[in-house]
């Protein structure tokens, strides 16, 4: 079993940066993938970005390739998702997600581990 805490939302400006962190307790973090999800007001749960038990794969939502970067810090039980050139649309609360592999890393219902969310808002 692993718990998450997701950390690091706030209320930003458009264009502005933000680091979400999301820490691990429990079971090794190594051997979970880890996936950030969104959701916004009325709005489904969408997939963001994922990254490998090594931090070596990766993946992105084609509305954030280019802005956001997931990485990871296996020695600090930690996955961060970098969030650059912020847009309005961009606002949802962020959620952290664990599997233990990377198949399906987009389909939020695969996953088992979630943390509470984060907020993000993007004025504009």
């Amino acid at each position: 079993q692993i718990q998450l805490e997701e950390s690091g939302g706030a209320l930003v400006q458009a264009g502005g940066s933000l680091r979400l962190s999301c820490a691990a307790f429990g079971r090794s973090f190594g051997s979970y993938a880890m996936v950030w999800f969104r959701q916004a007001p009325g709005k489904a749960r969408e997939f963001v970005s994922a990254i490998g038990y090594r931090g070596r794969t990766t993946f992105y939502a084609d509305s954030v390739k280019g802005r956001f970067t997931i990485s990871r810090d296996n020695s600090k039980n930690t996955v961060y998702l970098q969030l650059n050139s912020l847009k309005p649309e961009d606002t949802a609360v962020y959620y952290c997600a664990a599997k233990t592999d990377l198949t399906h890393y987009d389909e939020s219902h695969y996953f088992k581990y979630w943390g509470q969310g984060t907020q993000v808002t993007v004025s504009g």
